[in-house]
């Protein structure tokens, strides 16, 4: 969907398939609503008196148009007063509803004096091109008839800002909307389609064109090399060769370090020897929801063109058992040179996640965030709606919530202790892979935090917000909240 702004005088002489008109609760018709109710013979008025439109926040009603305005679709606001960021997304989710029940291929919304209680008009627009953007995803790969896409194909917008703020705004806004979209669609993939080798030619595919973006596939001889012992035994029981993907986008001086982001990139994960359960097994194809998020977070910020240096690693495997599978109780050495007792082969994220945040370390980061459907423990903690986000710096953690906060794409802040380090002592190894049932999603951090001494760090376990069982389906996940975290940094 295209998006755009402009200056409307009197939306009832303007061309449109359909105009939006957004109403709020009980509140008296003015400017261009006044307008519009005027040149349609007092439909506007009239439906409102005969109860056909409430205003209720959300609510929509179509008209027809008047002039060359084929339709006019109201929206409702809710009350004037409660008019918050809240009841904003909930006014945008309503007219996506109402305009994909439409055949109109283009609209005008009228915004007139809309305003948000605790948000600039900046802030309505990029959230609206955002979540229209990302409503608009439908998966299509694997099915024969997919539902249909809507037919709106350009939105333009007539607000109070002036047209280059504005489209700054639906700019931002239409590209974290497609980054979403690019994360679900990885996500949603199956694991027979979505490889270790596929996420290797999407980055390829990313980086075609683009001279800001440096593209590198590590195999797995050369992590061999590397001493990626770690990452390697958890790729041992599968025919599939892993990848170690490197993004590399340099957005300003090459002098300026760079952030990084690390994805756990378990493209299906059967938990190994340490076979999972069967039911809902097949949802382990979203076990690569960190990875799906960081090239959804790449497709944004390149979109945006945001002048930073950004590296994004993925770390691409499949967890299978076979006959070459490692063991319950198997040592294996990191990078790092520490040596790991793999006590149970399903907490094998952490395994790949540890290989990867050593190698980032030649980078000399300004931050490094991994993100990971890592445990259960953290659903179980934290259920769907926040992510779980740990830091070995506060201020770290603090940029991340705030832009979490900003996005919708919220994260809650959980321990690092040193008491939890220790469940992960071992008696065969520097480490143990797990640290028992008590505190599983700190105890996994805990081990994470033992490889990324050499910068600040952050992790996110998105393990309970990456995807939803009911309906099935990828969220996209946190590239809102990454994406946001970059424009800041990035000043933006």
């Amino acid at each position: 969907m295209k998006f755009s702004a402009r200056k409307v005088e009197d939306a009832s002489t303007a061309t449109s398939a359909c105009a939006v008109l957004p109403l709020f609760k009980g509140e008296a018709l003015s400017g261009e609503a006044k307008k519009l109710d005027k040149a349609s013979g007092g439909a506007i008025s009239a439906s409102i008196k005969l109860g056909d439109f409430k205003g209720k926040t959300g609510e929509g009603h179509t008209l027809l148009g008047c002039g060359k305005l084929k339709r006019i679709l109201l929206i409702g606001c809710g009350e004037k007063t409660s008019f918050d960021r809240s009841a904003a997304r909930e006014f945008v989710g309503g007219l996506y509803a109402a305009l994909n029940h439409l055949d109109a291929k283009d609209a005008l919304l009228l915004l007139g004096d809309i305003a948000v209680t605790d948000g600039d008009e900046a802030w309505l627009l990029e959230m609206l091109a955002r979540q229209l953007t990302s409503s608009a995803y439908r998966y299509t790969e694997t099915v024969s008839k997919p539902r249909p896409a809507l037919a709106l194909n350009r939105l333009v917008i007539a607000g109070s800002l002036s047209k280059g703020a504005a489209e700054k705004a639906l700019a931002a806004g239409a590209a974290t909307g497609s980054g979403i979209n690019v994360a679900r669609n990885l996500a949603d993939l199956p694991g027979n389609y979505c490889t270790p080798s596929h996420l290797a030619a999407q980055a390829r595919k990313l980086g075609r064109g683009n001279k800001k973006l440096k593209v590198q596939i590590l195999e797995e001889k050369k992590m061999r090399e590397l001493g990626m012992g770690s990452l390697l035994s958890v790729t041992a029981g599968t025919d599939e060769p892993a990848k170690l993907i490197v993004m590399e986008y340099t957005g300003a001086k090459k002098s300026d370090r760079p952030y990084v982001l690390v994805g756990k990139g378990i493209t299906f994960d059967s938990g190994g020897i340490s076979l999972k359960p069967g039911a809902k097994m097949d949802e382990m194809k979203y076990d690569m929801g960190g990875a799906a998020s960081v090239f959804g977070t790449m497709t944004a910020i390149t979109e945006m063109d945001l002048p930073l240096n950004v590296v994004a690693v993925v770390a691409a495997a499949e967890n299978m058992p076979s006959g070459r599978a490692t063991k319950p109780g198997d040592v294996v050495t990191s990078m790092a040179g520490k040596t790991i007792e793999v006590l149970n082969t399903d907490a094998e994220g952490r395994l790949v996640l540890c290989d990867a945040l050593t190698y980032v370390e030649r980078y000399k980061p300004a931050a490094v965030i991994d993100i990971a459907t890592l445990t259960g423990a953290c659903v179980v903690a934290l259920g769907a709606h926040a992510s779980g986000l740990y830091a070995n710096k506060d201020e770290l953690a603090e940029q991340l919530l705030a832009a979490g906060i900003e996005s919708h794409d919220r994260a809650w802040h959980m321990p690092l202790w040193s008491e939890y380090t220790k469940q992960l002592k071992s008696n065969f190894a520097d480490l143990a892979n797990i640290g028992g049932p008590g505190g599983g999603s700190v105890t996994a951090a805990c081990f994470l935090a033992e490889f990324t001494k050499a910068y600040d760090w952050a992790h996110l376990d998105i393990a309970g917000s990456a995807w939803s069982s009911a309906p099935k389906g990828a969220t996209g996940r946190p590239v809102g909240l990454l994406t946001r975290y970059l424009q800041d940094r990035a000043g933006k």
